[in-house]
């Protein structure tokens, strides 16, 4: 249905044969034309979640709905309607860009043309440049290219920008934005916490398969976390608190406070601090 969320989480889990619980009643819901990140540490769960939602991995419990469909049990049209962007893919190093774009678009029923998606990756002067005269940040090019050529309704991003230069992440964002602006749904998993404040609505920290908190960018990790830190030196020392109203606490201060500081958490102090926690 239309008006349903694009992605439904209900209680997933995932345990392995030698007992590792790789996912532990993980839920979620992610809104059609939503960007969502999952956060979390190397070994967290995150990529084995974004994998049962692919339906590229079994779960051992709960409900997985994306697009309506249970992933698991997926017909061709469904897939159809979804992208891929995974860590690392297989590519065929002796054909074009061009090449490569133009057979895979033959797959997808809504597909986009070889010159739009050249344009929309900035690759129009790689053209006739074969995949293994590449550079790194090029062929992940080539892989969102792929991933975006039916028109997807749902596009999952895993770590997409790992190894990229910042030039090349900043061009990367903006080749996103063009999708987000398209209505695409994507949920993108990733290690840069400037990329998910850029790009997300909202986010979910997971650990050791477990959901942490799951809000707004803005709103991650409660109030508290967001409170900002006074630092300053006086004659015992190095002092440092945290508080609502910094500009109160400072006014209200008789002492004098040398070298001051308002220090105001970004995502990625919030992000640390949870997980250090966990």
């Amino acid at each position: 249905m239309p008006d349903s969320p694009a992605i439904e989480v209900h209680h997933l889990a995932k345990q392995y044969p030698t007992g590792k619980r790789a996912v532990d009643d993980v839920s979620f819901t992610i809104e059609r034309g939503e960007t969502f990140a999952l956060l979390g540490p190397n070994g967290a769960g995150k990529s084995t979640t974004v994998e049962i939602l692919e339906g590229h991995r079994s779960r051992t419990g709960g409900d997985v709905r994306v697009l309506g469909h249970d992933p698991a049990r997926a017909s061709r049209s469904h897939n159809a309607r979804i992208g891929i962007v995974l860590q690392s893919s297989a590519e065929s190093p002796n054909v074009t860009v061009a090449e490569q774009l133009t057979h895979f678009a033959k797959l997808y029923p809504k597909r986009r043309t070889t010159d739009e998606l050249l344009h929309a990756t900035g690759l129009e002067t790689h053209r006739n440049v074969r995949l293994s005269k590449l550079s790194g940040g090029q062929r992940r090019r080539v892989d969102v290219a792929l991933g975006i050529i039916g028109r997807p309704e749902v596009l999952f991003l895993d770590e997409p920008t790992t190894g990229f230069d910042p030039e090349a992440r900043r061009q990367f964002w903006d080749l996103l934005r063009q999708v987000q602006h398209e209505g695409t749904t994507i949920l993108l998993t990733t290690h840069y916490l400037d990329e998910a404040a850029h790009l997300a609505d909202r986010a979910a920290v997971i650990v050791d398969g477990r959901l942490l908190d799951i809000a707004p960018i803005d709103e991650l990790g409660g109030s508290a976390a967001r409170e900002p830190r006074v630092r300053w030196r006086s004659a015992d020392g190095t002092q440092e608190e945290r508080k609502t109203d910094p500009a109160a606490f400072i006014r209200s201060n008789t002492d004098p406070m040398h070298d001051l500081e308002v220090i105001r958490p970004s995502l990625e102090d919030v992000y640390l601090e949870m997980v250090g926690h966990a």
